[in-house]
């Protein structure tokens, strides 16, 4: 397994419900080829840094995930086709990353997650 991350910018006029229902849709295609999900983390409505398609905000979602290429070229080919999708972006950020990482990547996420709250 490789360890990844993926940034999914949702339109703005499609809203929040619809934005999570493409982290989940996301979240379901990973799980469906063998990867773990690291962290799951929608960062909401943002401006965007230039237009793209008229567009100046959209709903980012983060996702940090452990699996394997097929799952991941098969998670980009449902976003390409996805109208609600503005633009993504993948980033392999390890070449071996195994179950065990996993499973001790989750509470680091968790952790960090509780500092940025205070």
């Amino acid at each position: 397994m490789r360890r990844y991350e993926t940034i999914i910018i949702v339109k703005p006029g499609a809203g929040e419900a619809e934005a999570a229902s493409v982290a989940e849709k996301s979240i379901g295609i990973i799980e469906k080829f063998d990867g773990s999900i690291v962290k799951n983390d929608p960062w909401g409505l943002k401006k965007l840094a230039y237009p793209i398609n008229k567009e100046i905000q959209g709903y980012y979602l983060y996702i940090e995930y452990a699996g394997l290429p097929d799952g991941v070229k098969e998670l980009e080919r449902q976003l390409r086709i996805d109208d609600r999708v503005i633009k993504y972006m993948t980033v392999k950020t390890q070449d071996v990353f195994s179950e065990i990482a996993v499973v001790e990547a989750e509470p680091e996420a968790e952790e960090a997650e509780d500092e940025t709250e205070e």
